[in-house]
């Protein structure tokens, strides 16, 4: 049986990391130890949490760190296939954040099915770009309201099919539940609807994933820092 885990989506501003890329390490390290830098973040989304700095900035001077001297190295411009320069891009651009969307990964069939119109076939491809590229386009056809009851039916339907109640004096949890899919899935429609606006690319990831296998727009993070010039 695999490991549960939650899905994670970030919306990350490309200005805002395409200038990280370009700072010298020092610079990054200097202003996240001094907490300088957190005016280069991009505005938290308030219907959204996301990574708080004070963690971020932790994770990163740790990982500078152990680089020992960088010169005057930028983030492009370290060894690409090396861990730890996979895993400084992968906070840099959760630095660059402005919302993040998580959800266990088993649940998420349910919110990207009904909209899909097809089974998704495990859920390793929810860590496929194209995936979320076509759910995206499927949601450009519908509202959020109508979106969400989709949702809310198609498990409704799940929970009938193999023989459980629906009747919420029989099972407590049926209500609240309804609940959680709702919110969840308007929340995911509006963050989708968000990464389609210019300069946004989506990150895409998942618990115990290792840095260079979570995508950033259409590459992997290994494949971001191997293209970069």
């Amino acid at each position: 049986m695999g490991i549960v885990a939650d899905v994670i989506l970030h919306l990350v501003d490309q200005p805002a990391f395409s200038r990280m890329l370009g700072m010298p390490i020092e610079e990054i390290a200097k202003g996240m130890e001094s907490q300088s830098l957190r005016f280069l973040r991009p505005e938290p989304d308030p219907r959204f949490h996301r990574d708080f700095e004070v963690d971020l900035e932790g994770d990163l001077l740790e990982l500078m760190d152990g680089l020992g001297d960088s010169g005057g190295f930028t983030p492009s411009s370290l060894q690409p296939r090396a861990q730890s320069s996979c895993e400084m891009l992968l906070l840099l651009a959760r630095w660059c954040s402005s919302a993040q969307w998580r959800c266990w990964d088993a649940r998420l069939f349910l919110y990207v099915e009904p909209a899909l119109g097809r089974e998704v076939s495990s859920a390793e491809e929810f860590l496929h770009p194209a995936l979320w590229n076509e759910f995206s386009d499927a949601l450009t056809r519908t509202d959020r309201p109508s979106y969400s009851e989709s949702v809310v039916m198609d498990w409704m339907s799940r929970r009938e099919r193999l023989g459980e109640t629906m009747e919420p004096s029989l099972d407590p949890r049926i209500l609240p539940t309804m609940e959680s899919h709702r919110s969840l899935s308007e929340s995911l429609y509006v963050l989708l609807d968000q990464a389609r606006r210019a300069g946004t690319s989506l990150l895409v990831g998942r618990e115990y994933l290792e840095p260079e296998e979570w995508h950033l727009g259409v590459m992997t993070i290994a494949e971001t820092m191997r293209d970069m010039p």
